[in-house]
């Protein structure tokens, strides 16, 4: 079991501060970060949140996902590690 999890679902106006604040209810937050388009700046929907052990890593994912977060219905699970990348260059997500 990592303890990086994936959080998808998050509302457009769930901050970093927002999703830490919410994973701090169950455990220990080392990291949250919302996914945000570079461009804009705006956020792409998910987030990545990385707890202080695998046993809270475990009890985030039973407690906290399908709990609402800002208007919201939230997934959390396990996060896979990145693709590597193609000839091309370009990630595959």
């Amino acid at each position: 079991m990592a303890t990086r999890l994936f959080v998808g679902g998050l509302s457009w106006d769930t901050s970093d501060e927002t999703l830490r604040a919410h994973f701090e209810q169950v455990g220990t937050v080392q990291s949250a970060e919302v996914a945000k388009d570079r461009y804009t700046g705006r956020s792409k929907g998910f987030g990545f949140v990385e707890m202080g052990s695998d046993e809270e890593a475990k009890q985030a994912i039973q407690e906290l996902s399908g709990k609402e977060l800002d208007g919201r219905q939230v997934t959390v699970d396990a996060a896979r590690p990145p693709r590597e990348h193609g000839a091309g260059g370009r990630r595959s997500y």
